[in-house]
């Protein structure tokens, strides 16, 4: 009788002589997924690769998982990159993974799709997170190749528009398997560097291959969980990554992001001239006002000055014509007194006054005439004060006139 084996010995050298065969360690496996899980605990993902014929287990464990830039789905065509062997537990044939891809147009659409639903569904796309980039940036932190065009170009726009600001690169790698760790490290690296005051994450054109490891889940959680804003140029203007909706700012290009992130030193210095003539305008128009303004208050204070004048030479002049009225007034007065005391002598003077007394006046031929110039035989009038007679003289008779002792 023949030697034998036990099953775990014979899946063991099932394992071992697959093990040997360099095809089955390097492989790389075209399918589409189904059954996909992801264990809860573990992290593991388990699904079947298939195509119209035949199927596969297939493992990729926790470590590799977490290098997916994409969430895989049911349905999915991809590229699966590891090695077959033996599961020796259940002697079933299996594929291990070590990286997988999307595979065809339509597949890397679905994978995009899910993707975005799912971080759009988080908010991480949400117009109130975004952020506006400095004006006049000091330091901008480059996450890009270093041998890359991108990183030249950027180089060169900026040192032509703004010299004044210095670039910090973080050189990374921006296509292969390591691409997604590396531009990660590089955001959070910059991210936590407090020279830079934003971030510019870019590379030059390439095929979506090459590019589509901006679609990556992990470098889109980076970049929304940064501190600093942030500005995205991945390939030319027809490409769109998932970073570039998480950024704060999408370009078309190297160079079109680098002219975002800083300003033209030719646009400033005609702004600051605009300034400078606007500010002599000013200048000029203000001290043009606060020159008419001073000659409007001079010539308020001169006619200030001038109606005090006035008013007191009115006051001195109301004061002069209340004196002259005085004055007048007392001459006046004078004048009717002196006037009454000549009225009251010539009223005493009067013939009229000594005739209404009872005493008569001769007159001859209506003048009077004195009564010892009369002759006699001549007509006279004798007049009183209220009646005169005509009368004949007879006889004049001298009078002796009496005198003191």
């Amino acid at each position: 009788m023949a030697d034998y084996i036990n099953v775990t010995s014979l899946n063991r050298l099932a394992k071992q002589v697959l093990a040997q065969c360099d095809p089955l360690n390097d492989l790389i496996v075209c399918g589409e997924i189904s059954g996909f899980t992801r264990h809860y605990k573990s992290g593991h993902l388990y699904f079947t690769l298939k195509d119209e014929n035949a199927a596969i287990k297939t493992v990729m464990f926790r470590s590799q998982a977490q290098l997916l830039n994409f969430e895989p789905q049911n349905g999915m065509l991809v590229l699966v990159y590891g090695r077959a062997t033996i599961y020796e537990r259940d002697g079933a044939f299996q594929l291990y993974a070590d990286y997988m891809k999307p595979f065809g147009a339509g597949a890397a659409q679905m994978a995009f799709d899910a993707l975005y639903k799912k971080l759009d569904s988080e908010g991480l796309f949400s117009p109130e997170r975004k952020r506006p980039l400095p004006a006049v940036p000091r330091c901008i932190g480059v996450v890009t190749s270093k041998t890359g065009a991108a990183w030249q170009d950027v180089q060169n726009v900026i040192g032509r528009r703004w010299p004044m600001v210095k670039l910090l690169l973080a050189p990374v790698n921006v296509q292969g398997i390591e691409a997604e760790k590396s531009i990660t490290e590089g955001i959070r690296r910059l991210d936590r560097d407090p020279r830079p005051d934003l971030i510019l994450v870019t590379r030059g054109g390439g095929s979506k291959e090459d590019l589509w490891v901006f679609n990556s889940e992990r470098i889109a959680r980076a970049a929304a969980a940064r501190r600093k804003p942030a500005d995205s140029a991945v390939g030319h203007e027809i490409d769109t990554s998932i970073l570039d909706y998480v950024a704060d700012l999408r370009a078309p290009t190297p160079s079109a992001a680098a002219e975002m992130c800083v300003p033209d030193q030719a646009d400033v210095r005609q702004k600051i001239f605009i300034l400078q003539q606007n500010i002599q305008k000013n200048i000029q128009n203000r001290c043009n006002l606060c020159y008419n303004r001073f000659n409007q208050l001079a010539a308020a204070q001169i006619l200030q000055r001038r109606h005090s004048q006035l008013t007191h030479r009115e006051r001195e002049l109301s004061a002069l014509q209340a004196s002259v009225q005085s004055a007048a007034q007392r001459r006046v007065q004078s004048a009717e007194r002196q006037l009454q005391n000549a009225a009251a002598v010539a009223e005493s003077l009067s013939p009229y006054a000594v005739l209404a007394r009872g005493y008569t006046l001769t007159e001859r031929q209506g003048v009077p005439c004195a009564v010892e110039a009369l002759r006699p035989g001549e007509t006279i009038t004798v007049r009183g004060a209220k009646a005169a007679a005509e009368c004949r003289v007879e006889a004049v008779h001298t009078l002796e006139q009496k005198t003191g002792e």
